[in-house]
């Protein structure tokens, strides 16, 4: 009986996307600085040069997979401007969390990428649609996508200590830092060590709603008749 030789059967062949997306796997798995071409095509089975058919060279493929990450984010065209809004900032905060390298790409004025269009588009239409003046817009779209990026960014490089060293830097702070010259933010590390908030919505979503909460009443301001 003749052997099957299932591999070459069950084999998928290579296109744009199978290629972004194991390139975002590698990421996730190693970090944007472990990717390479050479890397990528070991873990596709295929030599590297085979890559370049399907990506023009490696800025388009942090493109592609940054285009790839960030369409993962919710964009309701439900509810209103505030849960929409809410909403989106959320799934971002999730996403990029999953995604720890493309929170910085995301980030960086040359990636111009498809998706980061359509979404800060999104954005702009859902707060000039609810009523907001093209001023408080452009005030409001930068709170937001700060925050968004901004507080991720910080916390993902909090988040690379883990619980034994974070308690190790905190006695050789203190040694240096007496408790009682600093007995706030000797408060404020044990909260860390003891995992205070893990679980619960944090600083995060608090943040983002005295954003949206400022923008509600801003947004009456600009609404109610004028005295």
């Amino acid at each position: 009986m003749a052997r099957i030789d299932t591999e070459a059967v069950t084999r998928t062949p290579l296109s744009r996307e199978r290629v972004l997306r194991a390139a975002v796997t590698l990421a996730d798995e190693g970090g944007i600085d472990a990717l390479s071409m050479r890397k990528l095509g070991q873990a596709l089975g295929v030599e590297a040069m085979s890559l370049y058919n399907h990506v023009a060279n490696k800025d388009d493929l942090l493109d592609g997979m940054t285009d790839l990450v960030m369409s993962e984010i919710e964009l309701s065209e439900e509810g209103d401007w505030k849960a929409a809004l809410r909403r989106s900032a959320v799934s971002a905060h999730e996403v990029l969390g999953r995604h720890p390298w493309a929170c910085e790409l995301a980030l960086s004025p040359a990636r111009t990428v498809p998706v980061l269009v359509r979404r800060a588009d999104w954005m702009l239409r859902r707060l000039r649609e609810a009523g907001f003046s093209a001023e408080v817009t452009y005030h409001a779209f930068h709170a937001l996508d700060a925050h968004i990026l901004g507080f991720t960014l910080w916390q993902l490089g909090h988040g690379i200590v883990d619980d034994e060293h974070l308690a190790e830097l905190a006695e050789a702070f203190f040694r240096q830092f007496p408790q009682d010259a600093f007995p706030y933010l000797r408060e404020h590390a044990e909260q860390h060590l003891s995992g205070f908030g893990r679980g619960e919505p944090g600083a995060f979503d608090l943040v983002l709603d005295l954003i949206l909460d400022g923008l509600e009443r801003a947004r009456s301001a600009e609404i109610s008749p004028q005295e």
